[in-house]
């Protein structure tokens, strides 16, 4: 079964609109993992629009008390101010180096391999030695991937976005394919295969065909779909989806 991991972004987003402390990021990761996700993923960014260190912290002292098999998955990009300080500090179970701006609004591309890879490698191995699964957000083409195992990393995040969008025009078909493709070389180079940005619960069935995708990151349209389901409820109906 592909693993769910819910990210807590957009939380910690609506939460900052206000000074009063709702609605509760803690509260909605024992929500999430309470309904059977696997883990639970944050993007702390330097602006701390959303997701802030205290809250990195605090999940981290959450899930080492209440739920210790959960998976932590810190994204962000390694070459940001106090992003490798406070990684390094929390040893979360997985580290997803994402290749961000500082401004930049959402994630929208992966890494450049091999043109980012000689500063990358010190990076992956430093977090290896600190015992943390290094993922590389990747976009799907299958040249790099062989690449991304030779630096060090142990998985990639396929950037789904031009799926979903492919998916919602009803042109899915040949996009699909080269998401296939990428995935399928990425295994092939002895690398895990995870997926995010804009799966959502229209779109996730079909690209879970995918043989042997071990994780999707789902944050914005699951807080979305929220409003309506239940937050409950909503990861329920995800993780029936992915069985």
């Amino acid at each position: 079964m592909t693993h769910l991991s819910v990210n807590l972004n957009r939380v910690a987003l609506l939460r900052n609109s206000r000074n009063i402390g709702i609605p509760s990021v803690i509260d909605a990761a024992r929500t999430v993992l309470n309904a059977g996700a696997y883990g639970v993923t944050v993007h702390p960014r330097p602006d701390q629009r959303h997701i802030k260190p205290a809250d990195v912290y605090e999940l981290a002292e959450l899930l080492q008390a209440e739920y210790p098999t959960a998976e932590y998955n810190i994204e962000g990009n390694p070459f940001e101010a106090q992003f490798m300080e406070l990684v390094s500090a929390i040893k979360p179970s997985q580290c997803t180096l994402v290749p961000d701006s500082p401004d930049a609004f959402t994630s929208d591309h992966g890494w450049d391999l091999p043109k980012d890879s000689d500063r990358l490698t010190p990076i992956i191995q430093q977090l290896q030695d600190s015992g943390i699964r290094v993922s590389l957000f990747m976009d799907a083409i299958g040249e790099p991937m062989p690449q991304a195992k030779a630096i060090g990393a142990n998985r990639v995040e396929l950037y789904t976005e031009p799926y979903a969008t492919a998916f919602r025009q009803g042109q899915v078909d040949p996009v699909f394919s080269q998401y296939a493709i990428a995935a399928q070389a990425a295994q092939a180079a002895g690398l895990g295969v995870n997926a995010g940005h804009d799966l959502n619960l229209s779109n996730l069935a079909k690209f879970c065909t995918i043989p042997g995708i071990l994780e999707v990151s789902i944050g914005h349209a699951l807080m979305a779909e929220a409003l309506e389901m239940g937050l409950f409820n909503t990861v329920k109906t995800y993780l029936n989806i992915l069985r």
